[in-house]
């Protein structure tokens, strides 16, 4: 029975002893439980906030593709308004030259017609004239009065004067060809309005360019407003910057492009010699400089009044319809193209393409030496109407 009583006592003891270390152990874990919830719940709200900002960022492409969207629905309603102009400027042109053929091919029958009328209208005179003598020489034929007979005889007796019709023809009008130069007129006329059209919405990429002084060789001269430059035979006293050509006469705009497209135009009336396009902002501008491409320079240029080059490095020798007066210079930064046109013509002249570009492109001028007042015209960057 003690031991009985002893045996529940010691292990009263010990239940009551391992409660108090359960008990002891979690007081002593409670402070790195809550450290460790403190530290994995910050996790979760940077968590969420990454999330959140991953919605943001979604969002924002979402927004950034719907306007896209809309600027493609934008350019395809102009490209479609452009087109309908286009063919409906051509279908106008098919229709007026349908109908200038017809007429063209009616009026030579007429004129056929007409001289047929001419010639029917003589004969029957004729036949007239020669019934009016058959029924006179009949009713002398038959009359018994012999002296009126010898007497109207020699002037009865020979039939009347009449034209030698023997030669004479109504030949048809040769309609051979009429089409056929009517059709090649007609496409001449679609491929001008084509051209023009290509022009007028290449125009749409205007931007106002001014000259850049502090880039201008000091022997050239530039307008108050910046649109004009010429040679003068004198060098100005200019600080040498960095910028400024100091051996070839030239200048650069002071707009710079580096996305887009963008289109400016020149006037070269009354010029025997110049040089146009664009060049890269790092090009050289000291010392001798070889106009091409691989020097970061894509220009065309006039020569001895009538040679027109691409200097393409080589050159490449241009044959044109007709002298401009006026050129465009386009650039469509991304396509890694460079296009000139005679303003008044819409004809291309000469193109750059393939091309990467990878940094600023001024537009580039050169109004060429002065050759003793022969070239002092100004280039005259004009305002681009379209």
């Amino acid at each position: 029975m003690k031991l009985t009583i002893l045996y529940c006592i010691v292990l009263s003891l010990v239940c009551v002893f391992f409660i108090w270390k359960i008990v002891d152990h979690k007081k002593h874990n409670s402070v790195p439980l809550k450290a460790e919830y403190e530290r994995k719940k910050a996790e979760l709200g940077k968590t969420e906030a990454e999330i959140q900002q991953m919605i943001k960022k979604s969002r924002l492409k979402i927004q950034e593709i719907k306007h896209s969207v809309e600027i493609s629905e934008e350019e395809a309603d102009r490209e479609i308004a452009d087109g309908v102009q286009v063919f409906t400027a051509l279908k106008e042109s098919v229709e007026r030259s349908q109908a200038e053929l017809i007429n063209t091919i009616k009026e030579k029958q007429r004129k056929t017609e007409k001289q047929a009328e001419g010639f029917i209208k003589e004969l029957e005179q004729e036949i007239s004239e020669l019934k009016k003598r058959s029924t006179e020489v009949e009713q002398l034929s038959r009359s018994e009065d012999h002296l009126h007979l010898l007497q109207s005889f020699t002037a009865l007796k020979t039939p009347p004067a009449t034209k030698d019709w023997t030669g004479v023809r109504v030949s048809p009008p040769s309609y051979e060809g009429t089409s056929t130069t009517a059709a090649y007129l007609l496409i001449k006329q679609m491929k001008k309005a084509v051209t023009k059209a290509n022009l007028k919405k290449i125009q749409q990429s205007a931007v106002d360019v001014t000259l850049d002084p502090d880039t201008a060789h000091p022997k050239l001269i530039l307008s108050d407003d910046g649109k004009q430059v010429k040679h003068g035979d004198i060098e100005n006293n200019l600080p040498d910057k960095s910028r400024r050509f100091d051996s070839c006469t030239c200048v650069l705009a002071k707009q710079s492009f580096s996305l887009g497209r963008f289109y400016f135009e020149v006037q070269v009336e009354g010029k025997t010699a110049w040089d146009l396009g664009v060049a890269k902002e790092s090009t050289n501008k000291k010392g001798i400089i070889t106009l091409s491409p691989q020097n970061g320079y894509w220009t065309i240029c006039l020569r001895k009044q009538i040679e027109y080059k691409a200097l393409a490095g080589p050159p490449v020798l241009l044959s044109l319809k007709s002298q401009p007066q006026k050129v465009g210079v386009f650039v469509d930064y991304e396509e890694g193209l460079v296009s000139f046109y005679d303003v008044d013509s819409a004809d291309l002249i000469y193109s750059f393409t393939g091309y990467s570009f990878t940094e600023k492109l001024y537009p580039f001028f050169s109004p060429g030496p002065n050759y003793g007042g022969k070239n002092s015209a100004p280039l005259i960057i004009s305002a681009v109407n379209h």
